[in-house]
This record gives C-alpha cells, structure tokens and sequence, in this order.
C-alpha cells in the first residue's frame, strides 16, 4: 500500500502557481496501480482519495502512520465504486459483490476491510474516497437500480448530462461522505455548468470512460480567477471549498463527484452564471 500527504493551500497563492505546480498540488495522475492500494491524504477535511487494483489476489486495507489508528476505518468512514470488472469487497466478513458502477458504503468501526476481483483478467477496479467520521452508521451496498437520477443541461448547451446519486444522504445515512456520478450524453462535453463553490464542504472529481487519446480540461479557481488542468482517463482532481469544479471533455465521459465537510444537502450550492467566471 503507497499513501501521500497533500497540504491545504490559501486562494491567494493559489494564483501564482504555474501548471506544474498546480498539477503537484492538485491533480492525482496514479490511481490504479496492479495489485496495489493508493492513497491520497488531503488536509482539506481530512480527505482520502484511492484505487484498489486486485489482480493475483486479495489486497487488506491497512492503516498508516498519518492516521494514528490501530485500523483504516477506526474514526472514518469510506465510499467505494467499482470502474471495473467484477470483485468483492470483505468487511468484517460480509461480502459485498460489485459490479460495474456498484457503491458500496463502509461506516465506522469496520475492522477488517479486504479488495478481490472475480476474474483477473478482467479485474476490478476500486474507486475510493474516505472522511473522519463521528458516528458508527450500518454499511450498505448501493447499486444503480437503488440509487436516485436526475437529467440535466441540454444538447444545445453541450451539457446534457444525468446526475446518479448513490451514496448520498437520501438513500442512506452518513456522516458526511457523500458520492456519485455525472454521466455526459453523446455530444456534451461540459460538466457543473453553470458553476458553483460550496464553502460548507471540498470535492474531489475522478474522470472515467475518457477514450484513448481524448482528455478532459478541468476547470478550478476562485470564480474570478480561474485556472485549468488538462486529465486523462482514471485521473483525479482535488477541490478545495473555495475553488469551482467543472469540466470539458473532447468527447463525453463519466466522472465521480465526492464531497465531505458540515453540510449534507446535496443542493448547498453557490451559483455563478457564466458570464461571471473569469
């Protein structure tokens, strides 16, 4: 297992970064790593951004020294998707069978937490995000059939798109994870657009279905100081509470939006229209 620390950075020296640093401070280019776990301790909220890739055989969650606890989960809870093949998810020996697009939520106390893929050729691919937590609530498994849709934007404005909530406090309770997915329809490119920050809680946007040799460019800032990064497929981006989070693809693709700080409404948004970004 490889974990990495990432500092919280202030708005204002925020734009005096070049790409490279902002790429350094912000972008998670590795996820998936065969037969690994990685993890990406971010300061904004203690957040923690990962990949399990299973191929030879089970991989065990484990502690590490930033968290100071005996186990992963001790004070934490964790949102799990699975991107890829089919696999399982052990916690505290209940397994959780997951396909494609699957959510599984782990509440806190879950001891003993092991990643498996149902065939290694095809292995899963486990999509993590992770956040302190102050209360024990039941784990739970979320298909797409349990989860809630929303159809949004338009082919005309080049972002029709279908919002599918999954681990989100109308379908089960958490602390303050929430998780799910932005699917981009044939034609539309833009996502979380109109743009908005939420000072109440940070994101983290984890891009997916990009093709081979198309990108996405991920839009982040203040609203009136803006700056970009250029993602391929299966790349991550944090977001602190002050920055935007949206996106344009050269072709449509799917992202997974995961968020954590005091507020749990879904609809906690501060709109700014387009004519507003600079």
């Amino acid at each position: 297992m490889k974990f990495n620390e990432r500092y919280a950075v202030h708005p204002e020296d925020f734009k005096k970064y070049d790409t490279g640093q902002i790429r350094k401070e912000f972008l998670v280019e590795e996820i998936f790593v065969k037969d690994d776990i990685i993890l990406e301790y971010s300061l904004y909220d203690r957040y923690i951004v990962g990949g399990v890739l299973p191929v030879n055989g089970p991989l065990v969650l484990e502690s590490f020294y930033s968290l100071k606890s005996d186990y992963f989960l001790a004070r934490r809870e964790m949102g799990i998707i699975n991107v890829g093949g089919g696999g399982t998810v052990t916690a505290d020996g209940v397994k959780y069978d997951m396909g494609y697009k699957d959510a599984l939520y782990l509440g806190m106390e879950t001891h003993d937490v092991s990643f498996e893929s149902a065939d290694r050729k095809k292995p899963a691919r486990f999509y993590i995000n992770s956040a302190p937590a102050h209360r024990k609530f039941p784990s739970r498994l979320v298909t797409l059939a349990d989860s809630e849709q929303v159809e949004l934007g338009s082919l005309q404005s080049s972002n029709a798109r279908k919002i599918i909530k999954l681990l989100v406090n109308s379908i089960l309770e958490t602390c303050q994870l929430q998780m799910g997915m932005t699917e981009l329809k044939e034609g539309s490119v833009w996502n979380t657009m109109p743009v908005h920050t939420h000072n109440r809680r940070m994101e983290a946007y984890f891009y997916f279905e990009v093709p081979e040799g198309q990108a996405v460019c991920h839009y982040m800032g203040k609203p009136d100081e803006t700056r970009h990064l250029w993602l391929k497929n299966e790349q991550a981006v944090i977001s602190p509470s002050w920055s935007i989070h949206s996106a344009a693809g050269t072709t449509n693709y799917v992202f997974i939006w995961g968020m954590a700080g005091e507020n749990l409404d879904y609809g906690d948004m501060d709109m700014v229209q387009p004519d507003q970004i600079r």
